[in-house]
């Protein structure tokens, strides 16, 4: 069941942590906020279920607290960087729709 619809720019930057490259965005303050707030069930490591839209690519994944501040992350593909044509620092439209 689909929860609420965000929409945002956000630049892809390379996940620190990890030697492989994982790709990311992070969500906006205030949509990571409002996101907090909802109700979701339980997931590991505070994630929360979301449908990702950015071009014509749709894919269903979860977010992650890691951001600034506590900001959620969405991690990006690199089959989806491919398909869209963007790549690390490309600031894109993203589409997050929570699940319930």
């Amino acid at each position: 069941m689909a929860g609420i619809r965000y929409e945002f720019e956000a630049e892809l930057f390379r996940w620190g942590a990890r030697r492989e490259l994982w790709v990311f965005a992070e969500l906006p303050a205030d949509v990571s906020e409002e996101i907090r707030l909802q109700p979701h069930p339980p997931a590991g490591f505070d994630s929360v279920k979301v449908t990702v839209t950015l071009g014509s690519s749709r894919w269903s994944t979860s977010v992650f607290p890691g951001g600034a501040g506590g900001a959620y992350v969405v991690p990006v593909k690199a089959s989806v960087r491919r398909k869209e044509g963007v790549e690390l620092g490309d600031t894109v439209r993203i589409g997050i729709e929570t699940l319930l």
